[in-house]
């Protein structure tokens, strides 16, 4: 599905959800809307999957009712290897069947979700659906809301995986607060980008016969990451073809609604739901200790981490713990992400994560931002960072960063590390925004950032540098403090310093100290002198200052040109209002 019909497509789809929502006005408030609609759309998905398979579903359940020692788990076995879901409805209805009986609706419902198999029943209770089904029931409205939810059309064969992962991020983002802030659902054009850079060079490890691939987002949300990551390894036409059954998604998050809708995608696509974990990444990490060989993930955006603030430090005293190369301020966890990726790393493993600015340069010399980058640049795990069009996110507008590392030597790059400017590559986002989504990267212009990155060359959007040309060295320079005849003031053979005159230099790690101070600063300050025993090691890695282009002031005589213009233009038209 092509851009323009994709976005249409959600569009509409997503507004006859919050149509629906409105039938529950009164009964719920509208931060309540979410504990109704999120489930809802789930059920219809699966409802809908199911729809051209239960009558084969049905006959299997009376075939298995006569197997002795048969269990739910074992007949979702016999259903995925006979129908193709590992999933069924025991009474093998739809929504719109329900409708027809409405006398019975209330009862039929609740008997409709007990009779889920047990991996939907895992799905439901994390989001204590029941409790709202017997709200719902009590204050009159069932009827209505499963009525509404049986139009909607969520069909496969209509309705693509890709379509229904931006429904439900789309809904999840307008009935959940907690989904809100810093919480930025990916588009998966960004995600096809992250994954074609992964995969680009330096994989083929995961060409080895019967290799198995695990794919880690320690940030998951609704799994649109692990499923496009998927595709793409999948997908003949992309170059690997692997089996799907080769293929291990794993995934964590902390949102419930998320983390339920991640499951039912696992269910929906024939993946395992048991490797998709709820909980906190930083505190409580659900896959201790193990290693994956694909891991990609787009953490929350300017987000503290005050609450999790003990817990990390605790970890932070255990040996070979994720955060080695120290933790960042309290008011941004991006960092503490990235280390988690780069602990679960196999040492032939890709890394991709999606940032804003802020890691980039926050904090100075010694800080936990500016150590983290020395960690990543002086072991040489980062391999280009890649900057993307503002406004690609659904509620936000910010700039956003692709970073690419490796744990293995890229023998072709050297060490080097590649920035690319795709900030100009996009195209509107049609037919009209996503939120706060106004700008695409349709196929052209994924291909031109991968060529970029693959050709590991100059050019107008790419520059290539050594880790070295990211650091540098904070000097403190000081100053004798003199006294009312002008002479130096010292104390036990110790010349005084006047802290008023304390300033610092910031001196490139390319360039020598002592050269620098004495073309730099003595010609300016002739007795200023280091303190070197205060030297700090500083990584900051300010992007836009390196594609920057001057652009010169436009010249007066044109300004003057345009300003003689415009107040004839307005005299004219004077003239002819008042004639």
């Amino acid at each position: 599905m092509n851009n323009i019909a994709l976005t249409a497509d959600v569009n509409s789809k997503v507004n006859l959800v919050k149509s629906i929502a409105n039938k529950t006005r009164g009964p719920y408030t509208p931060e309540k809307y979410g504990s109704v609609i999120i489930p809802m759309a789930i059920i219809r998905r699966f409802d809908c999957i199911l729809a051209d398979k239960n009558a084969a579903i049905e006959k299997i359940l009376q075939a298995a009712s006569k197997v002795k020692g048969m269990t739910p788990d074992k007949l979702e076995e016999m259903v995925k290897r006979s129908c193709g879901v590992p999933f069924y409805n025991a009474k093998c209805v739809s929504l719109e069947q329900l409708v027809g009986d409405s006398d019975n609706l209330n009862s039929n419902f609740l008997e409709f979700i007990a009779a889920y198999s047990p991996s939907i029943q895992r799905i439901l209770q994390s989001l204590k659906f029941r409790e709202e089904v017997e709200f719902m029931i009590k204050k009159g409205i069932l009827f209505e809301v499963v009525k509404a939810f049986s139009e909607v059309d969520f069909h496969p064969f209509t309705t693509s995986p890709m379509a229904m992962g931006y429904i439900f991020e789309e809904i999840i983002r307008t009935y959940k607060a907690n989904a809100e802030a810093g919480d930025h659902y990916t588009p998966r054009e960004v995600i096809a980008l992250c994954i074609d850079l992964m995969l680009s060079e330096n994989v083929d490890s995961l060409k080895k016969e019967g290799k198995i691939i695990r794919i880690y987002d320690g940030c998951c949300g609704t799994g649109g990451m692990l499923t496009t990551a998927k595709r793409i390894l999948t997908d003949p036409e992309e170059g690997f073809n692997i089996r799907a059954e080769n293929i291990r998604l794993y995934g964590q998050d902390n949102n419930p609604e998320a983390y339920a809708v991640c499951q039912a995608e696992m269910l929906m696509l024939g993946d395992d739901p048991s490797y998709i974990r709820e909980g906190n990444t930083l505190t409580e990490d659900q896959f201790p200790g193990e290693k994956f060989d694909l891991l990609i993930t787009n953490p929350p955006f300017g987000v503290e981490w005050k609450t999790e603030k003990s817990t990390v430090e605790k970890e932070l005293k255990q040996p070979n713990n994720r955060f080695v190369a120290g933790t960042p301020r309290v008011s941004d966890g991006q960092l503490l992400f990235l280390q988690n990726l780069l602990a679960k790393a196999e040492d032939s493993a890709r890394v991709a994560i999606i940032l804003n600015g802020s890691p980039l340069f926050s904090g100075d010399a010694g800080s936990g931002e500016s150590e983290i980058r020395r960690y990543v640049l002086e072991n040489h795990l980062l391999e280009a960072i890649i900057a993307l069009p503002d406004q690609m996110f659904y509620n936000t507008g910010i700039y956003t960063y692709v970073w690419i590392l490796s744990k293995k030597p890229n023998l072709r790059r050297n060490h080097k590390i590649q920035l690319i400017d795709a900030t100009a590559l996009y195209v509107p986002q049609t037919p009209k925004s996503l939120g706060n989504k106004r700008k695409f990267i349709d196929d052209t212009n994924r291909h031109k950032i991968v060529a970029e990155y693959t050709a590991f060359a100059s050019s107008e959007i790419s520059t290539i540098f050594d880790a070295d040309d990211f650091g540098y060295t904070k000097v403190t320079m000081e100053c004798p403090l003199y006294d009312e005849e002008g002479n130096k003031v010292i104390k036990r053979g110790v010349v005084q310093v006047d802290s008023k005159r304390r300033d610092t230099e910031i001196i490139p790690l390319k360039q020598d100290v002592d050269a620098y101070i004495k073309a730099e600063v003595l010609p300016y300050v002739p007795d200023a002198f280091p303190d070197r025993s205060k030297d700090k090691i500083g990584y900051e890695i300010p992007f836009t200052r390196y594609f920057y282009k001057y652009t010169p002031p436009r010249k007066s005589s044109d300004i003057l040109k345009e300003i003689i213009a415009n107040e004839e233009e307005l005299q004219q038209t004077l003239k002819e209002v008042l004639k």
